[in-house]
């Protein structure tokens, strides 16, 4: 599967990176540093191991990995992981927080996508930052707008930016319509309807600013740019 491969090419590069220096800020990731970033995704491949084999999540969490030498246990973790979605393969029941998909295909995305997104902190630390393949980031602009923003998260009206109205993302000939009011997003395809801003652009920095890693001076935008920073805020309650 296409994303198994992804996640063994992105936490390569990581676990590369990052042995360039453990102490270089996160510009992305204020106050952490590649240190924080590798001992985060170590944990985060450790967890989905666990998921994987218990098909629910592990109680108690998380163990006590503090005397770990971060290079070594996130070898270690990325082998495990990579191992557990191999013996899991794609059909394998598990938990998620995905109400649409509840198999194991689900971890060998969010997987690639974290390893992506953290492969792209600890470059940007280091001022080494390489492409990223535009069908993954085409799937990441997916995937940050369901399930992460468009789950059923916001019921009780949880949010500091309780954004009311329509806005339009299109790259690379797709489009995704967002409806926001404070207690629901709905994300549809297709660009039907009238749209208060749209976002436009290529996929890699539309797919690294919904993430947080760049900044509005990488995507083109017209309309509201309240929405669209309202927009951006509600996406950072989401993926936090």
């Amino acid at each position: 599967m296409r994303f198994l491969e992804h996640v063994r090419a992105e936490s390569a590069r990581l676990g590369e990176v990052a042995r360039m220096g453990l102490d270089a800020a996160v510009p992305s990731c204020p106050g952490w540093t590649v240190d924080d970033v590798v001992r985060h995704v170590a944990m985060v491949y450790v967890h989905k191991v666990e998921v994987l084999k218990l098909g629910a999540r592990p109680d108690p969490w998380p163990p006590d990995f503090s005397a770990n030498e971060t290079l070594a246990w996130y070898d270690e973790a990325r082998a495990a992981l990579i191992s557990a979605l191999e013996a899991a393969g794609t059909d394998t029941e598990t938990w998620t927080f995905n109400p649409r998909d509840t198999t194991s295909t689900f971890w060998y995305r969010r997987m690639a996508h974290e390893s992506l997104i953290h492969r792209i902190d600890v470059e940007q630390a280091h001022d080494v930052v390489t492409p990223i393949d535009t069908d993954l980031a085409l799937d990441g602009i997916d995937e940050v707008l369901y399930p992460n923003l468009a789950g059923p998260w916001w019921e009780e009206g949880d949010t500091e930016y309780p954004i009311d109205a329509t806005l339009r993302i299109t790259a690379a000939g797709r489009s995704w319509t967002i409806n926001a009011d404070a207690t629901s997003i709905d994300v549809q395809q297709g660009s039907e309807g009238e749209a208060a801003a749209e976002i436009f652009g290529d996929p890699a920095p539309i797919y690294l600013w919904l993430w947080g890693r760049v900044g509005e001076d990488a995507i083109q935008t017209v309309g509201d740019p309240n929405v669209v920073r309202a927009f951006r805020g509600r996406i950072s309650e989401a993926t936090q």
